[in-house]
């Protein structure tokens, strides 16, 4: 049998120390804006690279005379930016040398006044001392590509930039991206540790390791399994937190479709009238509903008509529905079931997703709708009204349906990268396979392959073995200055 090396072991990690991934080096000084453009108090340009202190030079002129070679990291030193030798704003700068710096590179932060121009202007002086323009992320990937957050991480603040719900918030923050990422190296590295110790003791039979038993490797299989599983779990939750769920609001003409939606948009975007048919396309907007994410859509009234437009919006209407992971059917509780409804509840026994019957109009008594109707169509019926705007109860029965309500957001692990997500689940799948190996008496050379499988598969996860192409696609949804 060929000798096996074993996995080399990666540096010893704490939060903010992990392996550097092969990357191309950066051999550009880089610089941008890393606040929002526009006007405000402050703006904060940032500079870093192998030439970040010499730029900054430059430009920058200490008002108690030093150098920026010789000013203390960390502390901010007050100055003025020169352009053209003429002064143009009065600033803070601020060193952070390396590796101690967000990218692991001699990095300069210069807090200004806020302005379009004054940015700009800073920039300009910026390019003209040697910077280059940053592209989108690469402040981030430079941080990544130094060992500084794993990819997992990097992902995490990525969307935590665009969230849209304080739930978003808690799942990409600090504590639970960095135990999400402690979690997935700890996976990595057991893995690892096992594979070096089989390797060892084939690899020199003479030398005193002590045997490992097939049990002893199935029992190491079986936790490292365990743990996969507990994290996958947590998918389905941080899939709807983090992505949304596709949401189509669902009824025939006027039963309160574009109020619910204007409910959950909070604001007038779509027309309420008395008029039956006024909604035509479709209306789609993401917002927030407890901790889902909804991807909402408010479509037309579903009916039989001889308006050939409104035939469009219809077919739409129902091509949503089909494509939807949750419909939220509108039935007019004031009314008794029609011929359109009975059309529409035959409709919903096509669909695949979770569907939920909201009674509107319950406030008004009595109510006529018959819901016996709705049995071995609708699982789930809450009565409703889109006026009194309470969405709690919803609110509570779509968090169920979708999220595992022990997950803490903010404190636990959560899965959210549809990325990570396939690949744990490929590692999980090399486990298994390797587990069969051993329990059918396959060589021990066939559990090793497919532990090196799943080792490969977790390296992937926080982006210790990943392709520049998963990586420049990551960075390439950052904002320029992040």
């Amino acid at each position: 049998m060929p000798r096996r090396h074993p996995p080399k072991a990666q540096p010893r990690r704490s939060r903010t120390t992990f392996p550097k991934p092969k990357m191309q080096p950066f051999n550009r000084t880089i610089t941008a804006l890393s606040t929002p453009p526009g006007k405000g108090g402050v703006a904060l340009i940032r500079l870093s690279g192998e030439d970040a202190l010499a730029i900054a030079e430059r430009v920058f002129r200490a008002k108690n005379g030093k150098p920026v070679a010789e000013l203390p990291a960390r502390y901010a030193t007050y100055g003025d930016v020169y352009l053209e030798n003429e002064p143009i704003d009065d600033v803070l700068l601020t060193v952070f040398r390396a590796p101690n710096s967000y990218t692991g590179e001699d990095t300069v932060e210069i807090a200004s006044h806020g302005g379009v121009l004054i940015t700009e202007a800073i920039l300009t002086a910026l390019y003209a001392a040697g910077a280059t323009p940053a592209s989108p992320g690469e402040f981030t990937r430079r941080a990544y590509a130094a060992g500084k957050l794993s990819l997992s991480e990097a992902e995490a603040i990525g969307e935590l930039l665009d969230a849209k719900s304080m739930a978003q918030v808690k799942l990409f923050g600090g504590d639970s991206r960095a135990r999400l990422s402690g979690e997935l190296a700890s996976l990595y590295e057991g893995v690892r540790a096992l594979l070096s110790s089989l390797c060892a003791r084939l690899d020199y039979p003479d030398e005193d390791l002590g045997e490992l038993s097939s049990d002893e490797i199935l029992d190491a299989i079986a936790s490292t399994k365990k743990r996969c599983e507990a994290l996958l779990a947590t998918y389905k939750t941080g899939k709807a937190v983090a992505e949304g769920v596709p949401t189509v609001l669902l009824g025939k003409p006027n039963t309160g479709k574009s109020s619910l939606y204007n409910l959950l948009v909070g604001r007038d975007a779509a027309i309420v009238t008395d008029l039956a048919g006024t909604t035509r396309d479709v209306l789609e907007t993401t917002v927030p509903l407890g901790r889902v994410l909804l991807r909402l859509s408010d479509t037309a009234g579903v009916r039989e008509s001889d308006d050939p437009v409104e035939r469009i919006g219809v077919n739409r209407a129902k091509e949503a529905a089909k494509n939807a992971s949750l419909v939220l059917v509108l039935l007019d509780a004031s009314q008794p079931a029609d011929e359109e409804d009975m059309a529409l509840l035959s409709f919903l026994d096509t669909l695949e997703g979770e569907k939920i019957a909201l009674l509107n109009k319950s406030d008004l008594s009595p109510m006529q709708f018959d819901a016996t109707l709705l049995e071995g169509h609708v699982a789930r019926v809450l009565p409703f009204s889109a006026k009194d705007g309470d969405l709690s109860t919803l609110s509570g029965l779509v968090d169920r349906i979708f999220t595992d309500g022990d997950i803490r957001l903010g404190e636990d692990a959560v899965l959210f990268s549809a990325r990570s997500h396939a690949a744990l689940k490929l590692g999980y799948e090399r486990l298994s396979a390797a587990e069969e190996a051993l329990r059918t008496g396959y060589a021990i050379d066939a559990a090793l392959t497919e532990l090196e499988g799943a080792l490969s598969a977790f390296a992937e996860t926080d982006g210790r073995s990943v392709s520049e192409d998963v990586v420049a696609g990551i960075f390439s949804k950052f904002c320029v200055g992040k």
